[in-house]
């Protein structure tokens, strides 16, 4: 049922991101580290400025095909860009990424980290989806909590929405990566 409703509101939804950051300070991404930045969706429009300006080379898309499908590069528009696109589809507004997609996304993001390019974290909004995946790269990367590591997120993008349910699944992501290795 949350599946339905998500394709019922994408697009009023969509719409209502696109007219806050016209209207309000809200940006439509925001870097959060060296490597990562997390955002809305990248709307074909912002290739040029997310490759060339941000040095984007990675691409972690937690949205449905259904999602990206009009506005967006396909994978091969992104590869030929010079861009890696990683899809780990989690339903919008009640999703929450798996243990094992968290691991997916933040290998991806390491191995372009080494390298010194940049990925660029999205979902629909920028606030949760991706936010609970930006927020287990931090966590893996700097070994915080994951309410340090959201705390950190909120600091650079106050919109951020991270549902407890995602926490929860942050939390085991953390005694995964962290308690292990100490």
């Amino acid at each position: 049922m949350s599946a339905v409703l998500a394709r019922l509101l994408f697009y009023p939804t969509l719409a209502y991101n696109v007219l806050v950051e016209k209207v309000s300070s809200r940006r439509w991404f925001d870097r959060v580290d060296e490597t990562v930045l997390l955002g809305a969706l990248p709307f074909r429009s912002m290739t040029k400025q997310l490759v060339e300006t941000e040095n984007v080379r990675g691409l972690i898309t937690m949205n449905e095909n259904y999602e990206t499908k009009y506005f967006c590069n396909s994978a091969d528009e992104w590869e030929a860009a010079g861009v890696e696109q990683l899809r780990l589809s989690t339903v919008d507004l009640t999703g929450v990424p798996s243990l094992k997609n968290l691991h997916r996304g933040v290998e991806f993001a390491l191995k372009h980290r080494e390298k010194g390019n940049s990925v660029y974290v999205h979902c629909k909004a920028g606030r949760s989806r991706s936010a609970t995946l930006a927020a287990a790269y931090l966590i893996r990367v700097y070994c915080w909590t994951p309410e340090e590591s959201c705390q950190k997120l909120a600091s650079v993008r106050p919109h951020i929405l991270v549902h407890n349910s995602q926490l929860e699944m942050l939390r085991k992501y953390h005694l995964q990566v962290c308690t292990q290795s100490q």
